[in-house]
């Protein structure tokens, strides 16, 4: 199965080239797709430089900073258009997404067409993260289930694979959440979409180079979110 793993990128210079190894180490097939969105500490001048040494390695570079669920749908429409890939994987350039998951994500995606790296299943968790965040997260994952009924545990984790002809079933132009509030849309509209979902189990690392994204508008966002989502 023909992969690519898209990587949003804004100020992570520090991060994309261990990460483009890790995985490059675990699946040396596997395309990548570096989506930066015009990161002032110049992330793309980083990836152009690696493309040089990395087979495999594609930039989409966008004139500014959009949201996170801009640069995942532009990272989509380049993929559908390129129409190699029979899967897209969506990860963190930041480390929390480990790279060792990557085959336990291809092995599941033979039977199901949306496979969600849940860290609120059995075995799945979160490390480094102080209590605010960490209650935070599980309790605003129960909060998005309850209002959009999504038998998925893990509505906001962002380490995701969805098959291509799953995808092609969306309007991409009809998303308007861009930050946490991205992960749940996707999630609903593929699950209307008809696609059948399986949860494996992950370990969340906190960052530990460069600072997050998350700020009180996408929390806020995050709370909103929901109850415009279950209209679509």
């Amino acid at each position: 199965m023909k992969t690519t793993i898209i990587i949003p990128t804004y100020n992570e210079r520090e991060n994309i080239e261990t990460i483009i190894f890790k995985i490059k180490a675990i699946l040396p097939e596997v395309e990548i797709l570096v989506v930066d969105d015009n990161s002032p500490d110049l992330t793309h001048q980083v990836v152009a430089d690696l493309q040089t040494r990395v087979s495999g390695l594609s930039l989409l570079l966008r004139e500014k900073k959009a949201g996170l669920g801009q640069a995942y749908l532009a990272g989509f429409k380049k993929v559908l258009t390129d129409g190699q890939s029979e899967s897209v994987i969506m990860m963190d350039a930041d480390l929390s997404h480990d790279p060792s998951y990557l085959p336990q994500f291809l092995a599941a995606a033979q039977n199901y067409d949306v496979v969600v790296g849940s860290r609120y299943v059995a075995g799945g968790g979160t490390t480094g993260w102080e209590l605010w965040r960490r209650l935070l997260s599980k309790y605003g994952n129960y909060y998005a289930r309850f209002i959009i009924g999504m038998p998925v545990h893990d509505c906001t984790g962002g380490f995701n694979l969805i098959k291509m002809d799953l995808l092609r079933r969306l309007d991409l132009n009809a998303f308007d959440s861009s930050g946490y509030a991205f992960q749940i849309e996707l999630k609903y509209l593929l699950k209307k979409a008809g696609g059948r979902f399986q949860e494996v189990p992950i370990i969340f690392r906190n960052r530990t180079v460069g600072q997050s994204k998350i700020s009180h508008r996408i929390i806020q966002e995050g709370i909103v979110a929901p109850w415009r989502i279950r209209r679509k």
